[in-house]
């Protein structure tokens, strides 16, 4: 087949343009895909409500707005067959380049206020309040990792008080908006996953993160020298991004603090039992809360307040979960050629 061409549209957030690659892995299961990415950058001296105002306006003219809120030369975009992206930053920008160009389009994420869903083809989303629309796809946020490539067993075992891990990844974050860790609170996740592998013999996979303070971190490097509780250590600080494959290749059960929603997501998608561990100071916000009562709902993950962290707790944790058992990939494919056919 010839190849899709994509105009890829990122904003400057992993957690966002992760989705939108997600979503053109999937679509390269289905037709080859020639991508073409576009940093969005908008000029803040533009105010979101003239924008949207102007996307809604019958003398809308789209080289202008890609001009003067994007610095994006309408006349250098290629041509294409499809225009993708995630984010809040880039919807405007998306149907900009959707009318001018008279292709479909995909946008990942909620839509802004005063924007209709008319404006896209399809909308990815993971919350159950979009079930009923038309323009929307709900699914498990896209990602780009495929769990047979990282060679995850085809049937996904079940785990609980009868069937212990013998290796688990334990990701460790950090303060985020709403979420704050006492030092007590990093002490009692680290002294769990010891007690976890002294009454288990489980060995643990621990990675930490661009927001981990460097006093958690210097903690499990310390931890880390007990190779009866830590297999291996993965310090952010030298390693920095990308190395959560590797975990994910290799563990068996996640333990990930709550305040990353995209490593918590990536790890359900790699068909892993996800527990989730948070502080007694959290709050979500709307969507972040809806996402994860949509990964519980499904039984995909469950989550444990620090404070009540045993092992105890955690088999009962992991016996109420059910991994994913299908390629998410494959599954996202075959839904995005039931909606979009005309691509394929």
């Amino acid at each position: 087949m010839t190849p899709l061409r994509i105009i890829f549209l990122a904003d400057t957030r992993p957690g966002h343009y992760h989705i939108a690659q997600g979503v053109i892995t999937a679509l390269s299961r289905l037709r080859p895909v020639e991508v073409t990415r576009i940093e969005v950058q908008r000029k803040w001296i533009v105010p979101t409500r003239w924008l949207r105002a102007r996307i809604n306006a019958k003398s809308f003219y789209p080289p202008r707005m890609l001009r003067m809120a994007y610095r994006i030369d309408a006349e250098a975009l290629p041509e294409a067959d499809l225009v993708v992206s995630a984010g809040g930053e880039t919807q405007m920008p998306n149907i900009c380049v959707t009318r001018l160009l008279g292709v479909p389009n995909i946008f990942c994420g909620s839509l802004l206020r005063g924007l209709e869903p008319e404006n896209f083809s399809l909308i990815i989303s993971s919350y159950d309040r979009d079930a009923t629309s038309e323009r929307h796809l709900v699914v498990l946020k896209p990602s780009s990792l495929d769990p047979e490539e990282l060679g995850r067993p085809e049937v996904v075992p079940r785990f609980g008080p009868d069937r212990r891990p013998e290796i688990a990844g334990l990701l460790v974050g950090g303060r985020a908006g709403r979420f704050h860790y006492t030092r007590r609170e990093w002490e009692k996740l680290l002294g769990f996953a010891a007690e976890v592998s002294k009454a288990w013999g489980t060995r643990w996979l621990i990675s930490t993160s661009r927001r981990t303070p460097d006093n958690v971190a210097d903690r499990v490097a310390e931890l880390a020298h007990d190779e009866s509780v830590v297999a291996k250590f993965i310090d952010f600080r030298t390693a920095g991004p990308g190395t959560l494959p590797e975990i994910f290749a290799q563990a068996e059960a996640i333990v990930c603090t709550e305040d990353s929603s995209s490593m918590i997501s990536e790890a359900v998608s790699a068909r892993l039992p996800v527990v989730g561990v948070a502080p007694k100071r959290h709050r979500f916000n709307e969507d972040e809360k809806a996402y994860r009562d949509f990964l519980m709902k499904n039984g995909w993950s469950r989550v444990l307040q620090i404070a009540q962290l045993s092992p105890e707790s955690f088999a009962q944790a992991l016996s109420e979960i059910e991994p994913i058992q299908e390629n998410p990939l494959d599954a996202l494919a075959g839904k995005l050629k039931a909606r979009l056919p005309q691509l394929f």
